[in-house]
């Protein structure tokens, strides 16, 4: 296992392994079996663009060993923020062949999180588009050169600038390279975090590639399974449940599309005959709604997912109507945990709950205050351990002591109920995180950035309810007095403040409230639940 990386118990790694969800398959060799079994079949369409499983395993192989000539090497850490495209899965590919470990991040985040990620795992590389949605990421690579001085190389899909052409990489022939050891880590992935900046996922062959095995099965994924990718494919759950590896597992077709918007998945839709797809309920709302005027085809479309935050139980019940296609309920997390509602269960479980567990060992705890289980059906706590759960963070020691019990569970901070069945409800958090429309904001880390204004004392962030996104983000700020003529900071100056701070888009509050001072508990901490309290009642819409 990597340095700073935490094993699972050797017991429980051997139970994993007799009960054959860790088979020891990398990657690597999981892809080069794929194009032996499919070769002719598309693996994945970009536009115009579509490569056979032969396609996409030849060109990984090429651009693993041109990644090797440059030096990188097995378990060296490179940042790969690409967008939807086809060179995704063949840098991700690549990456996994030569045994180096990819660092996946969203194509929202910014120097914030890529120098301090480029800091914490010793990046030797980059991997960017060169723009993407009006945004210019090689602006973003100089800032990331000059502040993280160990990232020697940045490799540009598209135009490259003063940096390299990923094009150009490649080599003529592949190379005969080592490979990597089943039970190391295979990918990083990033956590939605309630403190400071994004904690690294440690994801190992073994345990990531058994969650995926798994999901398609229970997603029924087959040959003929035409996914669209339309959320970021360097989430969690577009990535890998079922996702887009999930699809190739099966030997389906990937579709990539630059944007989740109607104007863009519809057409896709019709054209490649998509038949799954993977929303968060925000758009699966927007989908609803422009499914009722669209001039597109979408009767190809078989299962709807939906996941990130939850699906209100009435939108839940249109989406048959509304996009002529059954819906699927999905809850998990980066760090492991994967719930989903079964084609089989009955329609008030694929309504109302966000399904049950994808493993026989995946054991569950709803909990109390008091660490003490509660009764079905009662809200708690969810705890869980598994045979893809990790048992912590990379480089968190001391974060990694609150977050998992002594015995391994790992504290989620999603308050959910547990019915007799199995299933599950997700009821809301425990953690200081806000669920912007399935992006998860830790309130803390924001709050630091708006600490660093010379104008602000003090400042909370809050979610307050959004009957599209389930929450937004309000910033809370005290001023600090004023010298005499100077005014108190506005919402367009903090806003740029955290923009020249390298903060994500999706992070910056969505509305700021200038206040004299917080309301606060009996010990004189400041009391959120008050603010949130006053900021619903004050902004709910009316009725």
């Amino acid at each position: 296992m990597l340095e700073h990386c935490v094993p699972w118990p050797a017991e429980a790694a051997a139970r994993y392994r007799a009960a054959g969800y860790w088979r020891g398959e990398t990657f690597g060799a999981l892809l080069t079996r794929l194009a032996a079994a499919h070769g002719d079949r598309v693996a994945v369409v970009d536009g115009a663009r579509s490569w056979t499983y032969a396609e996409l395993s030849a060109r990984a192989s090429r651009l693993a060993a041109g990644l090797r000539d440059l030096g990188i090497a097995p378990r060296d850490r490179v940042i790969v923020q690409l967008p939807n495209a086809a060179e995704f899965l063949e840098t991700a590919f690549a990456l996994f062949r030569l045994g180096a470990i990819p660092v996946f991040t969203l194509p929202a985040h910014r120097s914030s999180e890529i120098v301090h990620l480029a800091r914490h795992c010793a990046a030797v590389a980059y991997v960017v588009a060169d723009e993407h949605a009006g945004f210019d990421y090689r602006t973003l690579a100089r800032e990331v050169v000059a502040r993280a001085p160990g990232v020697r190389h940045v490799l540009v899909a598209g135009d490259a600038g003063e940096f390299t052409p990923l094009d150009g990489v490649r080599a003529p022939e592949p190379a005969d390279l080592p490979g990597a050891d089943p039970a190391d880590v295979a990918l990083f992935q990033l956590s939605g975090g309630t403190t400071g900046t994004p904690k690294m996922i440690p994801r190992t062959h073994d345990d990531y590639l058994y969650s995926i095995r798994a999901s398609a099965e229970i997603c029924g994924l087959t040959p003929r399974t035409v996914y669209l990718a339309a959320l970021p494919a360097a989430h969690n759950f577009p990535m890998s449940s079922p996702g887009v590896f999930g699809v190739l597992h099966a030997g389906g077709r990937v579709v990539m599309a630059a944007q989740p918007a109607p104007s863009t998945a519809f057409p896709l839709i019709e054209a490649e005959r998509v038949t799954l797809t993977a929303l968060v309920p925000p758009l699966a709302l927007l989908w609803m709604e422009t499914a009722r005027t669209t001039r597109h085809d979408l009767s190809s479309l078989e299962v709807l997912q939906v996941g990130g935050a939850r699906l209100g139980n009435e939108a839940a019940a249109r989406v048959p109507g509304a996009l002529g296609c059954d819906l699927q309920q999905v809850y998990g997390m980066a760090e492991g945990l994967v719930c989903y509602t079964r084609a089989g269960d009955p329609q008030e479980y694929r309504l109302t709950t966000q399904g049950r567990p994808i493993s026989p060992d995946d054991e569950i705890r709803v909990v109390g205050p008091d660490g003490r289980e509660v009764p079905p059906g009662a809200p708690g706590e969810l705890l869980t351990r598994g045979p893809y759960t990790i048992r912590g963070y990379y480089r968190a020691g001391e974060h990694n002591a609150a977050a998992f019990t002594p015995d391994g569970f790992y504290r989620t901070g999603d308050v959910v109920s547990r019915l007799p069945s199995g299933h599950l409800v997700v009821e809301g958090r425990e953690k200081d995180q806000i669920n912007r429309g399935g992006e998860k904001i830790a309130a803390e880390e924001v709050e630091n950035h708006l600490l660093a204004h010379p104008a602000v004392r003090d400042a909370a962030v809050v979610a307050v309810p959004d009957r599209f996104l389930g929450e937004r983000t309000c910033a809370v700020v005290v001023p600090r007095a004023a010298a005499a003529g100077a005014a108190a900071p506005d919402a367009a100056a903090l806003r740029e403040h955290l923009r020249s701070r390298g903060l994500a888009p999706f992070k910056i509050p969505d509305r700021f409230e200038i206040v004299t001072r917080f309301p606060v508990t009996g010990v004189g901490k400041i009391s959120k639940r008050e603010l949130r309290r006053a900021l619903a009642a004050r902004l709910a819409p009316p009725t």
